[in-house]
């Protein structure tokens, strides 16, 4: 019975400092919790040195021409001259592969970016066009010139600015300086008497360049990009004095015959860069 009333006893002082412990919980003040920060979408940082490469196809168009002039002392009749000029009068129409490597560095100023680009590109643009006419005071005897031209490298020298649509979206125009090799053959002939003339062009062209363009941030310093280029490289001339004709070569100097050709070109290209100035910035 004893034992019965010592354990009702302990009950008794349990429950009530169980009780007094939960009250003295709730009087307790909350503790206080802090979220943390919600993190930003990582921004990436366009400036700095880039290297890459780049592919894509060329679409040009050299005009080659020939012509000559009238000599009291030369080979052509008087209405010769202008019938030459026609028919030297050529296009060539040609396209194929170009691809190389790209160096450049840009700056960032809020979402403007600015920055110079170069690039050395293999470029083999290469064709050939002939063409025949009767002479209109010997008929039925004719003449025939024949032209080929080529260029077989690009460098271009180019300033870019563009403004970002989005933090991995850049869209840019560039302009700036190309160079290129131009080189060109040329050769007359006829069937009045064997006349023969030829001529060589081989040269470095300075011309310019101009385009837009999309780049597109792929993070951890990486992006692609698509580009559209206009090349003009200009008109290159050269002049010669070497017509011969009739059996035992005669020389005619005084016919002095000028070739020259011109290079345009259209690019579409894609290139992949890497940034070594670009890191991915995370804010919060």
């Amino acid at each position: 019975m004893r034992n019965s009333k010592t354990i009702v006893s302990a009950v008794i002082a349990l429950s009530t400092a169980l009780g007094i412990g939960v009250a003295f919980a709730a009087d307790l003040p909350a503790r206080a919790y802090t979220k943390a920060p919600p993190m930003i979408a990582p921004v990436y940082d366009w400036s700095g040195f880039y290297l890459g490469v780049n592919a894509g196809g060329a679409w040009g168009q050299f005009d080659p021409t020939t012509s000559t002039v009238f000599s009291p002392t030369g080979y052509f009749a008087t209405s010769s001259v202008p019938a030459i000029a026609l028919v030297g009068a050529q296009r060539i129409d040609r396209s194929g592969f170009t691809g190389g490597l790209t160096a450049g560095y840009n700056w960032q100023a809020s979402n403007w970016v600015f920055g110079l680009e170069s690039d050395f590109n293999y470029f083999h643009l290469s064709g050939r066009a002939t063409g025949s006419a009767v002479y209109p005071c010997c008929a039925p005897t004719a003449f025939t010139v024949t032209s080929s031209a080529s260029s077989d490298w690009l460098i271009t020298a180019r300033a870019r600015a563009g403004v970002l649509v989005t933090p991995a979206l850049l869209l840019y125009g560039t302009g700036g300086l190309a160079v290129a090799n131009m080189k060109g053959t040329f050769i007359f002939t006829d069937t009045f008497a064997t006349a023969a003339e030829s001529a060589a062009i081989d040269t470095t062209r300075v011309g310019w360049t101009a385009g837009a363009g999309a780049e597109y941030s792929l993070m951890n310093g990486w992006s692609v990009k698509a580009e559209y280029l206009y090349v003009d490289l200009g008109r290159v001339s050269t002049t010669s004095t070497n017509l011969t004709a009739f059996t035992g070569a005669i020389p005619f100097p005084t016919n002095v015959f000028t070739h020259s050709i011109d290079l345009r070109a259209n690019i579409v290209r894609v290139g992949l860069n890497y940034r070594f100035g670009g890191p991915v910035v995370a804010r919060y």
